[in-house]
């Protein structure tokens, strides 16, 4: 007996109390859960966009019925089983983190997520201008609260960040982009003490993912570069471009939410009809474009890899999927952010046609997706871990930096931010 209770004191004094290592164990297999379901989750997303444009290849008119169609019924699905899976998740997974226990009844919930699961792939299937790495991580949060709430830990903020930057991590192949989009979007107060938990879930994530699917690079490797001189005429023109740009899109979503104006109140009180509008703008657009369908990434591709796109693909994508996140369906923005700004990049292409064109493409990437989202430290890693692209920080930091400067002369609040109040004063989350 004695003997006993000297290994308990010893273990204590080394911190390996059951509750560290039951709390260990729930990161461990939250975060390799996480990587199996983001996998599962991306191949699933992208089958359901092929399937989508083999239908459009075999009839070209049938977007016209489908799309306007499924978008009410995707929105009425929405508001009457999981309310809290609309739009992109990383609102849902900020506003959990203010009440991490009562996050897990309904933003974060099983029923959230697997609907989230479910609906945004039903989205694809429809054409929609969605992504899914928001809904990546709304899901990888409450996988990560399960798993704690399984081995009886308690749920703090910290367990939503770390799963939802391990959903970044995995949706991506980026774990450096998991750690920055921790730090910048779902911590507003980063405590020291999670910086091992979150890199932690983002290493174990990162590599479940890598180990299935291989060490691939979501946009192709790039391995342009830029002087020193075109680097300092180019970067702040795209900066200013793509913040302004980016922060318009950002306005106009939130607006659309809040405004008063009577035409847009009277049709939020209508949300089946306002969601079939959004619909048709989203089929009528796509159908005469051919260009502006789903996620976008290989029309990004494309532009990134040297491909010629009409001068408009930017706008036209920008307005479907403006439409498409205010219609109420569940679905991310990173992706059809991440294709606007090749498309802006497109743009600057002409501006800048002695440049080199891939390197230009990817300014104009970074510096909208930071007028969107306002978190340059995160756009800069996505863009240079998703096209291996290292030669180009320093081009694309000052990009970054310039949009997220003039952005706020466009929109002042942050977008995520702006629009978790809506969940938390909802009463789901709301701090008493």
């Amino acid at each position: 007996m004695r003997n006993s209770l000297r290994l308990r004191a010893r273990l204590r004094l080394y911190g390996l109390r059951p509750t560290v290592w039951r709390r260990r164990a729930a990161f461990l297999g939250g975060a390799i859960l996480i990587g199996l379901v983001a996998l599962t989750f991306a191949h699933l997303a992208d089958e359901a966009n092929h399937v989508f444009l083999s239908i459009v290849a075999r009839w070209w008119w049938a977007p016209l019925l489908i799309t306007p169609a499924g978008f009410a019924g995707l929105v009425w699905a929405t508001r009457r089983f999981a309310p809290a899976a609309t739009g992109s998740g990383i609102p849902q997974t900020i506003a959990a983190t203010r009440n991490p226990e009562r996050g897990m009844d309904r933003l974060v919930s099983a029923r959230t997520a697997m609907a989230k699961f479910i609906l945004t792939i039903c989205t694809l299937l429809l054409g929609a201008s969605v992504g899914r790495e928001g809904p990546t991580v709304q899901i990888a949060a409450s996988i990560m609260g399960y798993a704690h709430r399984f081995l009886a830990i308690p749920v703090r903020a910290s367990v939503y960040i770390a799963g939802g930057a391990a959903g970044v991590a995995a949706a991506f192949n980026t774990p450096l982009a998991g750690v920055a989009f921790a730090i910048e979007e779902l911590a507003a107060a980063y405590e020291q003490r999670m910086t091992l938990l979150v890199m932690a879930a983002v290493l174990i994530a990162g590599m479940v993912s890598l180990g299935l699917a291989g060490d691939y690079v979501y946009f192709g490797a790039m391995q342009q570069t830029l002087s020193v001189r075109e680097a300092l005429v180019a970067a702040p023109i795209a900066g200013v471009l793509g913040g302004l740009l980016g922060s318009f899109f950002s306005r106009a979503l939130l607006a659309v939410g809040s405004t008063a104006w009577r035409p847009m109140a009277w049709m939020r009180r209508r949300p089946l009809m306002f969601a079939t509008c959004c619909g048709g703008i989203v089929a009528v657009t796509g159908v005469l474009t051919g260009l502006t369908w789903g996620t976008g990434y290989s029309t990004a591709h494309a532009i990134i890899t040297g491909s010629d796109v009409p001068i408009w693909f930017g706008a036209a994508k920008l307005l479907t999927t403006l439409a498409t996140a205010v219609s109420g369906l569940p679905g991310g923005i990173f992706a059809p952010s991440l294709s606007v700004g090749a498309g802006v990049g497109d743009v600057l292409r002409s501006i800048f046609p002695t440049y080199p064109p891939g390197a230009i493409v990817l300014l104009g990437m970074v510096a909208y997706f930071t007028g969107v989202v306002r978190a340059p430290l995160t756009a800069v890693i996505i863009i240079s871990e998703t096209t291996a692209s290292r030669g180009l920080m320093m081009p694309l930091l000052a990009s970054a930096l310039v949009a997220d400067f003039v952005a706020p002369f466009v929109c002042r609040k942050r977008l995520y931010h702006q629009m978790s109040l809506r969940f938390m004063d909802s009463g789901g989350t709301k701090s008493i």
